[in-house]
């Protein structure tokens, strides 16, 4: 069974068409990414498998049960989590706090430190940990909320440009942080637009072009189809 699968979804907002009969099938324990020129749609997809949007038509079901009309905070609580391209982070709190927030509403006691301890090593934040949010570097805070999104053990996590802004060197380590995730079990969707970053992740691609699904196949695949590249270069116009 899909873990997702999106069949025929829509979105108007206004005269603007911004998702055209999606199909979308994320199969469970698979890293997939997202990508496509700006514009293409790629993060009202995110908000609308979130919840955040509902689309105009069409059908949105994870692990077999139709979610179209759920909330966000009903998805979350069915296995779902998000980390989106602006770090959340509570800046004025330590990043030892941080986490903190994130587990305690199922850990408690010597477990939620263990766990806190275990995701800081994960992060590589152990020595930051005292500090406040705020005073990390950017790639550090894009880490604290990666840390903060995978704190409920999500069945799916969502990433939205997890390497925005990051170097090369903090980009391969988040690649790393996300092959990880997969090999203990984690389904992963990821929006990117860094391609040594999906060239290092991911086991499918689907490329949005103007609100609809443009192509989809391993980065090989996808590296060589002519179109993609042309709609990149804005040669493209269907």
């Amino acid at each position: 069974m899909a873990l997702l699968q999106l069949r025929d979804v829509n979105k108007h907002f206004g005269g603007l068409h911004v998702t055209n009969a999606v199909n979308l099938v994320l199969e469970q324990g698979e890293i997939h990414c997202l990508i496509g020129p700006n514009g293409a749609g790629k993060s009202t997809l995110f908000r609308l498998i979130l919840g955040e949007h509902h689309p105009g038509s069409g059908q949105i079901c994870f692990a077999g049960e139709d979610i179209t009309a759920l909330k966000s905070f009903a998805r979350i609580r069915r296995g779902l989590s998000v980390k989106f391209q602006v770090p959340g982070v509570f800046k004025g709190l330590s990043v030892r706090q941080n986490l903190e927030i994130a587990l305690q509403s199922r850990l408690h006691g010597v477990t939620l430190g263990r766990e806190i301890d275990r995701l800081l090593a994960f992060l590589n934040l152990e020595a930051e940990q005292a500090q406040l949010a705020g005073n990390l570097s950017h790639g550090q805070k894009q880490w604290l909320e990666i840390g903060m999104a995978i704190a409920l053990k999500p069945r799916l996590l969502l990433l939205d440009e997890p390497t925005a802004g990051m170097s090369p060197e903090e980009t391969h380590m988040t690649g790393e942080m996300v092959r990880r995730l997969n090999a203990a079990g984690m389904t992963v969707l990821a929006i990117e637009h860094d391609m040594a970053f999906v060239r290092q992740v991911a086991q499918r691609v689907t490329v949005l072009h103007l609100g609809q699904v443009f192509a989809q196949g391993s980065i090989d695949e996808i590296v060589a189809d002519e179109r993609v590249a042309a709609i990149y270069l804005g040669q493209a116009h269907a």
